[in-house]
């Protein structure tokens, strides 16, 4: 018996709960080796926090794309590190959204202005341009004590989010206040500070939130950690991942079954399905939410990753501004990352929100929460600010920083396309047009043969797919599962990150797997 079902087996003694074996992960931490497992169960008299005790919602939380998977692909790349033979050089990891990893080069304005913030000296003796050496001034003179070491106002530096105002100005050609801006850690920060709002139970049921099926695995997860209720609902995958009121009213009926339903989660390009959507449905989108009372949350992280001919992103906030009354008055919480874009600076978790019509009591006991956690990393929120007021013309690094921005998001375009002609000349495979985002979810069929195997393995067969492609090409992706998919389909989600000679190369070792495991289980 592998280590991950021993431990289900025992976590389901321990706990009453039945803890699925293939997801048995805390935060992407492995709970350990079998010997070790059994050996900490044995001792539980002697423990404040036991596999018994632990908070249950930590136990229904998983996280798929930090998951086991993920954890193998590590261990794989161990051991080829270590010389050991393989029928592949590397591990391959189309499994997350990281832009730098994957070897797309840092934007040389950003990194220069995070030069000389973290080094001052560099303003007066470094070859700088002047204005990467003036935007380093007006960032450390926001700062607290002029160092970027200080902490910040809890939800950011006032400088930086007038800058994000600012850029919001210019994106919607609508006002925006500074004040309803909060900068964090990443959106993923922003996301779940306003899932908390939500946290109680009215009437004894508890809040319920609406969210995509497929959806990005923070949602579940985070609702999961929350007690909060989740309320799926399905993209049109045969419309381009588009979806409908009939799809939303369904969803909504039967999720007041169990919750009060509150809000509406929307991720606008699509993660993981990278679709962007039209004006037309985001006001369809905008309507059910007004008519439902719920309050509205607008993933729009990858605003700047629109690739298609004819997609074009709209941001919520503009489009129920024109809507006018009764619509420019829903609550409207929008996301925005520098962990996406062109930018792809993950590491450094920069990110805001943009509040919209909430009460101001909550949105002042919002703000009290978040002080609690006291400050985005700095750092994060410089890059906030390069982004919110990057190089204009005229400026002395607008040329390269508009070379550089140009250039990545026209390769990630060209990328987008070679995934998409591949998969769908793959015999058993569909797969929609990559829009926007940063990633393809394509659909397979499986034989049933395939699928008695997977359970034969205790796997779910996309799961069971995904660790064959991983153990014998070295390629990591992120079965469906992970993300929810309509029953009886079959999906994964690769990025479109790995530069594209590696791509090309990915791709190929991909058709070629495909081809040996549909052989194998015809």
């Amino acid at each position: 018996m592998s280590h991950l079902k021993l431990i289900s087996c025992a976590s389901r003694v321990l706990s009453g709960a039945a803890v699925r074996s293939e997801y048995e992960f805390i935060s992407g931490i492995q709970f350990g080796s079998t010997k070790h497992s059994v050996r900490t169960m044995s001792k539980d008299a002697d423990r404040a926090i036991t596999m018994g005790n632990i908070n249950p919602n930590i136990l229904a939380l998983e996280y798929a794309v930090r998951g086991p998977l993920v954890m193998r692909a590590a261990d794989i790349q161990k051991e080829l590190d270590k010389g050991a033979q393989k029928p592949f050089k590397t591990v391959i990891r189309a499994n997350i959204g990281d832009a730098h990893a994957m070897g797309q080069k840092p934007i040389t304005f950003i990194r220069q202005v995070l030069a000389c913030i973290t080094c001052p000296s560099l303003i007066e003796n470094g070859d700088f341009p002047s204005d990467v050496k003036q935007k380093a001034k007006d960032i450390l003179q926001a700062c607290g004590g002029n160092s970027v070491g200080a902490y910040s106002v809890s939800h950011g530096i006032e400088m930086i989010r007038r800058s994000v105002a600012e850029y919001i100005e210019r994106r919607d050609g609508h006002p925006a206040d500074w004040q309803n801006i909060c900068l964090t850690g990443g959106a993923s920060s922003g996301i779940k500070y306003c899932l908390q709002l939500l946290c109680n139970n009215i009437g004894g049921k508890p809040s319920g939130v609406m969210i995509p099926i497929p959806q990005y695995p923070l949602y579940s997860a985070s609702l999961a950690e929350y007690a909060l209720g989740q309320v799926g609902y399905y993209l049109d995958e045969a419309a381009g991942w588009a979806l409908t009121e009939k799809e939303l009213e369904r969803s909504l009926a039967e999720g007041m079954k169990k919750y009060n339903v509150r809000a509406l989660v929307i991720i606008n390009p699509g993660n993981p399905t990278g679709q962007v959507l039209t004006r037309e449905n985001i006001e369809l989108i905008i309507k059910f939410a007004k008519k439902h009372k719920l309050f509205l949350f607008a993933d729009e992280v990858y605003q700047d990753n629109v690739y298609a001919e004819g997609s074009k992103f709209f941001s919520f906030k503009k489009v129920m501004t024109e809507m006018g009354a009764p619509y420019n008055k829903i609550e409207l919480a929008s996301f925005m990352s520098v962990s996406k874009g062109y930018m792809g600076e993950c590491g450094l978790r920069g990110g805001w929100m943009e509040l919209c019509n909430l009460d101001p009591g909550v949105q002042a006991n919002l703000y009290k929460a978040i002080s609690a956690m006291l400050c985005p990393t700095t750092l994060g929120q410089a890059v906030v600010e390069c982004v919110a007021r990057p190089p204009k013309e005229g400026d002395e690094s607008y040329e390269l920083w508009h070379k550089e921005k140009s250039d990545v998001l026209s390769s990630l375009a060209h990328r987008a396309n070679m995934i998409v002609e591949t998969f769908n000349k793959m015999e058993g495979f569909t797969c929609n047009t990559v829009q926007g985002a940063m990633y393809a979810f394509p659909q397979f069929k499986l034989s049933q043969k395939a699928i008695d195997a997977a359970q034969k393995e205790g796997k779910k067969p996309d799961v069971f797919y995904a660790f064959k492609l991983l153990e014998e090409s070295g390629i990591c992706i992120i079965p469906g599962s992970g993300f929810g998919q309509a029953p009886n389909t079959w999906h994964f989600r690769t990025t479109i990150l790995p530069q594209p000679e590696l791509l090309a190369q990915m791709l190929d070792v991909f058709q070629k797997f495909h081809a040996k495991f549909t052989k194998e289980f015809a």
